[in-house]
C-alpha cells in the first residue's frame, strides 16, 4: 500500500485488528524487518508498519532532513491514516524517532517499545577519533577553491575510505541526513517520558551498545530493560522467540 505525504510516496503495509501498533524501522531498512513480530501480534493488534523515505519502495526525500522532520513526517501519517494514539515500536533509529516524538510531547502513546534503538552520540575510540580528524583536514582541503574543481573524485574516494558501509551506500541526500541524526544526543530529554517504555537489547550489540539501554533505562521512570543473551543489533530478529514472549506479555 502507498500513501503520499508532502509530495513522497511512501509505502506501508498493515494486518490484524486490535488495538493499533505503529513500528517504525532502522536507518537503511525497511518494514521487512517486522515480519516475525507482526505476525505475532496480528490475532490482537491492528500493525502498521511504513517505510521512511529513501527505504524500501518509498520515495527519497528532496533535501537533507533532520530528526524533527522525521518526528513531523510520523505524526503526518498517523493522522492520514486515522490511527488513534497507537503503541510505538521502533529499532535503531526507529527508536529515535519514538524518543524524541514522546520526549517532546509531540506524542504520547500508551506504551514504547525501543528495540536496539539510537538516540545517543556514542563515545568514539582513539581509532574513531583519528579517523574523523584525518578525514576533516582531507576535506578542508580539497574544499579550497585553488583545488576545488579538481577534487570531487579525491573527496569521494575519502569518502568511501573513511565512511562507515552505511555512509557509503547512501545517496548524498541521506548520507547528510544520517550525519544530521548521528550527531542528535536525547539523553537529556529522555526524563520527559511519562508512559510505560520496553527496552528489548542485544547482548551483543556493537552499532548501539547494552551501555546505551542502561542509560535510557535511567532516564526514563517507567521503563524496563530485557538484554537477549547472545544477540547484536537486530536482536528481534537473532532471537525471535524470546523477543516475541516479551512482546506479547508487554502488549
Amino acid at each position: 500500500m502507498n500513501i503520499n505525504i508532502d509530495g513522497l510516496n511512501i509505502e506501508y503495509t498493515e494486518m490484524g485488528q486490535g488495538q493499533e501498533v505503529l513500528l517504525l524501522h532502522g536507518w537503511g531498512s525497511s518494514f521487512d524487518v517486522y515480519n516475525g513480530i507482526m505476525n505475532t501480534l496480528k490475532d490482537r493488534c491492528r500493525l502498521i508498519a511504513l517505510n521512511f523515505p529513501g527505504c524500501g519502495n518509498s520515495d527519497t526525500m528532496h533535501s537533507p532532513w533532520n530528526l524533527d522532520d522525521y518526528c513531523n513526517f510520523v505524526i503526518k501519517f498517523i493522522k492520514l491514516l486515522n490511527l488513534n494514539n497507537p503503541i510505538l515500536i521502533g529499532h535503531s533509529h526507529g527508536g529515535r524517532v519514538i524518543l524524541k516524538l514522546t520526549a517532546s510531547g509531540m506524542l504520547n502513546p500508551p506504551k514504547i517499545i525501543l528495540l536496539d534503538s539510537a538516540g545517543l552520540i556514542p563515545k568514539k575510540s582513539l581509532k574513531q577519533k583519528l579517523r574523523a580528524k584525518s578525514f576533516k583536514a582531507i576535506k578542508t582541503v580539497l574544499s579550497l577553491p585553488v583545488v576545488k574543481n579538481y577534487s570531487e573524485d579525491l573527496l569521494n574516494k575519502a569518502r568511501r575510505h573513511y565512511g562507515s558501509a552505511d555512509y557509503n551506500a547512501a545517496p548524498e541526500v541521506l548520507r547528510k541526513t544520517m550525519v544530521s541524526l548521528v550527531n542528535t544526543d536525547l539523553r537529556d530529554i529522555l526524563h520527559q517520558i511519562k508512559c510505560p517504555t520496553l527496552l528489548i537489547w542485544g547482548e551483543n550489540d556493537t552499532a548501539t551498545p547494552l551501555s546505551d539501554a542502561k542509560i535510557i533505562e535511567s532516564k526514563i521512570s517507567d521503563a524496563g530493560l530485557c538484554v537477549i543473551k547472545g544477540a547484536g543489533h537486530y536482536s528481534f530478529c537473532e532471537k525471535p522467540y524470546q523477543a516475541h514472549a516479551i512482546l506479547n506479555s508487554f502488549i
